[in-house]
């Protein structure tokens, strides 16, 4: 059985002491000890470590010098801080630095244990992890580097209880990461509860965010528990949270700040005891300039923040989640499986995917209702999938001018109206405005190129 060094570090001799005894229960950890931190930094320098257990406050060096010493020596070394000074503060920034994990006094052994076991069952998955194939966590299909740093931070701030905003295009899969959060936190047996802020009117939202009681308001004929109380010892996540009007994000905000909430009617407050994680499309830094989303309510929901980059900046994921939705959609359609082309594979490389995940998603479920045999081909994808740049080559002066003319402007079209669409994030009239067209021969285009945005 290969041996787990770990190298732990704490000028207090009882609480080395007492981390030693915990930890000597595993045979299959060998323990270096260290009651001087300029000691641990010379340990550092003449050793690889697989995990380092430090404590934040010491008389010579801090744990954030033995944090940075460490990942200077070995990235791949888990890093975990305790402290009795502890904040989500302290606690975000040293995750911000590399740390693994943060453990603030008193903590169980257990506690302990499952922490170093997080640890090193991450540090064993990601070496596993091979090159070539595409991975999938926790629902999340993935090839690219991006992704994969992206889940090693969900993995380090999952179990803690700080509040996360998601950012990122529409498409994206916010939620999947905010699902991910959720199945990795110690909340995972509760409620995850998701809302879209911008689904509902402003006098519904209310009601069914916070709940009514009986009598309320024309209709309500019995006390009804809103989504907050629902989710409560769970995670509630706020979609779309830069739609949230003001009125609603002061409300937020009081929930936040008092962990308590009052029902549409009710004077009884009720304690709740649930994690937000939030997510956004728009530029929340923009809103509060525009003092359209309130600023307190802004810092109160990033405690951390993580962007999930659009389906274009990592194109090595496309494939491996083209052939994961291709693999579902032959599942439930209960039909033989199929497979792409090579050039059915080339075209979905190639398109930029305005519409990010879930543009590929409906289109390889259109692609497979559509085809024409058994395998998905250059012809059974939208022609918004052409290159979306002219092909002016020898192909295209060696075609009958009529012929040639029509292929260069419907790539033409197809990349034209493509890019307004992005822009205006799928809406029929600001396109038509920004093209100088009128909403009909904007529709008649889509119509034409099969591009896949809705109005």
């Amino acid at each position: 059985m290969k041996h787990k060094h770990i190298l732990i570090i704490d000028d207090e001799p009882e609480m080395l002491n007492s981390l030693r005894k915990i930890l000597s229960r595993r045979q299959e950890y060998q323990l270096t000890l260290s009651n001087d931190p300029i000691e641990a930094m010379h340990l550092l320098a003449e050793n690889r470590y697989d995990l380092v257990l430090t404590d934040l406050k010491m008389q010579s060096h801090s744990g954030m010098d033995i944090l940075s010493r460490a990942l200077q020596k070995n990235p791949d070394s888990k890093v975990v801080i305790i402290t009795g000074y502890g904040t989500v503060e302290a606690s975000v920034e040293a995750m911000r630095l590399g740390a693994y994990d943060f453990l603030e006094k008193p903590f169980t052994a257990r506690k302990l244990f499952d922490c170093l076991k997080r640890a090193f069952e991450e540090k064993q998955e990601k070496q596993s992890i091979p090159s070539t194939d595409g991975h999938s966590f926790e629902g999340i299909i993935f090839k690219s580097n991006k992704i994969a740093e992206l889940l090693h931070l969900v993995r380090k701030i999952a179990p803690n209880n700080m509040s996360v905003l998601i950012t990122g295009e529409s498409g994206t899969g916010k939620e999947l990461f905010a699902r991910a959060i959720h199945n990795l936190s110690t909340r995972k047996m509760n409620p995850f509860v998701p809302v879209n802020c911008g689904a509902l009117p402003e006098n519904l939202f209310e009601s069914e965010l916070f709940g009514y009681e009986r009598g309320a308001f024309t209709g309500a004929l019995r006390t009804k528990p809103g989504l907050l109380e629902f989710s409560n010892h769970g995670t509630f996540f706020l979609d779309e949270i830069g739609d949230l009007s003001l009125n609603l994000q002061v409300k937020l905000l009081r929930m936040l700040e008092e962990k308590k909430i009052r029902r549409v009617g009710g004077n009884e407050e009720i304690e709740l005891d649930v994690r937000i994680i939030a997510a956004t499309n728009k530029s929340l830094e923009n809103l509060v300039e525009k003092n359209l989303f309130r600023e307190d309510l802004y810092y109160r929901l990033t405690s951390m923040k993580i962007e999930v980059p659009p389906l274009r900046e990592r194109p090595v994921d496309i494939l491996p989640l083209a052939e994961h939705f291709l693999h579902t959609v032959c599942l439930d359609a209960g039909g033989d499986q199929c497979c792409f082309s090579p050039a059915a594979e080339e075209q979905l490389r190639q398109y930029s995917w305005p519409g990010n995940v879930r543009e590929l998603q409906n289109v390889v479920n259109r692609a497979y209702f559509l085809r024409t045999s058994s395998k998905i081909g250059e012809a059974d994808l939208p022609l918004a999938l052409k290159k979306q740049h002219c092909l002016v080559n020898d192909q295209i002066f060696g075609a009958p001018y009529k012929k040639a003319r029509e292929t260069v402007l419907n790539e033409f079209e197809t990349a034209y109206l493509t890019h307004h669409l992005k822009l205006n994030q799928g809406n029929i009239s600001k396109t038509a405005e920004s093209c100088g067209l009128d909403r009909r021969s904007i529709h008649r285009l889509i119509n034409k190129h099969q591009i896949m945005f809705k109005d």
